[in-house]
């Protein structure tokens, strides 16, 4: 069997080299730039499947409609469908969340159901949190797939819709009368490469916090003081 990867987060890229050790009679080419993802480039291989774990660029209609593309979304679809799932379910208060396997349609996040696995998002950062998904993607989910071939269900139930945040919401002022707790998944949420950390204003300087733990009645953790671009 061939399949392509589409990934270019580093946790997926390490998982994708152990994938191609532990399945070596499974054809695997990894898409790394989104702008090899092209309809030439996927006839050339011609792939049972093509998995787009964490991928963040559009997928074009013409590669979706004449193959099986499966993406992977952090909520229990229908339920957030949309951006930055993570954040928006650790800012609910969202302790435990289902990673869904959908099929790529003209509908964002709006695909039939393959499957769904349970992800704890309780702790941890947001990094940590990605790494761990992507062992279940990589380990469970796409090899669930690959061998069983299930028939994907249309998504049943009441559709909520997730915005993507914006950088300016990384303010930690954006909390009205915070609790500990509240600033602690404040900043976890954020603390991932490429992610516009948590930070608070210090004109003409930004503080950037990183690296949160509880302690007792604290927060210790790291911070980074630069000048406002």
């Amino acid at each position: 069997m061939r399949i392509i990867i589409a990934t270019s987060k580093t946790w997926n890229l390490k998982n994708f080299k152990k994938f191609q050790k532990i399945f070596p009679n499974i054809q695997t080419t990894l898409i790394e730039n989104h702008k090899d993802l092209t309809l030439a480039f996927i006839d050339s291989i011609k792939p049972r499947f093509i998995f787009f774990p964490h991928w963040s660029y559009r997928i074009p209609q013409d590669i979706y409609a004449k193959y099986e593309c499966i993406v992977f979304h952090m909520t229990d679809l229908p339920f957030g469908r949309g951006g930055s799932p993570l954040q928006n379910l650790i800012l609910q208060n969202v302790k435990k969340t289902r990673i869904s396997a959908l099929r790529v349609c003209e509908v964002l996040d709006g695909g039939e159901i393959y499957l769904k696995k349970s992800l704890d998002i309780s702790k941890g950062s947001a990094k940590k949190i990605y790494k761990k998904a992507s062992k279940i993607i990589f380990f469970k989910m796409i090899p669930n797939i690959i061998n069983n071939k299930p028939i994907p269900q249309s998504q049943s139930g009441t559709i909520t819709n997730f915005k993507r945040r914006k950088p300016e919401q990384s303010n930690l002022e954006s909390l009205k009368n915070p609790t500990l707790s509240q600033v602690y998944d404040f900043i976890r949420m954020l603390d991932a490469p490429a992610y516009p950390r948590a930070f608070l204003d210090f004109n003409p300087f930004k503080i950037e916090f990183s690296s949160v733990k509880t302690k007792q009645k604290s927060l210790k953790g790291k911070f980074k003081i630069c000048k406002e671009s």
